[in-house]
């Protein structure tokens, strides 16, 4: 449990941080991501794009699908922000307010299984399916059963599900919004804009949703029958059935 601190204590903390050998951000190197990677990654957000077209054209999830879409499954390489986020985590988790302690726990643990389970199927697909420069539905299938990851990937929706609720959550907690008002100066002088941004976005992106509930189910449902449809060998492992939207 972090320890009470009040906000004033808290920005004091965080302007010491500064000056501390230990709390200096540290670059992780190039952030080009792998061509390949990028291919992948690509795909799995123009068809998360195809799966939610519907949330995308309503105006009370927009923003939240693209938050989903820019910063969680992109084509973008993270690594820079993970690293922040890890070391930000361990320097603070003693004080962060708990919302945002867990929310940040959680989105830590959601990058890296989704970098292990990219990394694991892009070896798959380039080492037994020849991927190169085009992926298909059908080969990304394929590789994908041949992972045989089906309990990670099922760990992989049920923690992308928990953030999309603490994120959701979050943006109605005034302690929250509070909190995030307290740290930008400090938190932006210090280096860290790039964890402190995800946490904006995340926090504006998820103010318009009214029904939460109905947000999360759907994605958790439609990513959970697509996971089952994958696996069961459906000749249309993408395609939805009416019941599902």
């Amino acid at each position: 449990m972090p320890e009470i601190v009040s906000p004033k204590e808290f920005i004091r903390l965080l302007s010491e941080l500064q000056h501390h050998e230990e709390a200096q951000r540290r670059k992780v190197g190039d952030s080009t991501l792998d061509p390949q990677l990028a291919l992948l990654r690509q795909w799995q957000a123009e068809r998360l794009q195809r799966t939610y077209a519907d949330l995308l054209n309503d105006k009370q999830y927009r923003s939240a699908c693209l938050f989903f879409l820019s910063d969680i499954y992109s084509p973008r390489d993270f690594s820079q922000r993970d690293h922040d986020a890890e070391h930000l985590y361990s320097l603070l988790s003693r004080f962060l307010p708990q919302a945002m302690l867990r929310l940040l726990a959680d989105a830590i643990r959601t990058n890296q299984l989704t970098d292990q389970l990219d990394r694991a199927l892009l070896l798959e697909l380039k080492n037994n399916f020849g991927m190169t420069d085009t992926l298909t539905p059908e080969l990304y299938a394929q590789a994908f059963r041949q992972c045989d990851n089906y309990t990670q990937r099922r760990e992989q929706i049920d923690l992308m599900a928990k953030i999309l609720q603490e994120a959701a959550q979050g943006a109605r907690n005034p302690i929250f919004a509070a909190s995030l008002h307290l740290v930008r100066r400090p938190a932006q002088r210090a280096g860290w804009s790039e964890v402190y941004d995800f946490f904006e976005r995340g926090y504006q992106a998820c103010r318009p949703m009214r029904d939460v509930k109905f947000f999360v189910k759907t994605i958790y449902q439609r990513e959970t029958t697509l996971l089952d449809q994958i696996f069961s060998g459906d000749p249309e492992p993408f395609a939805l059935k009416p019941a599902n939207y």
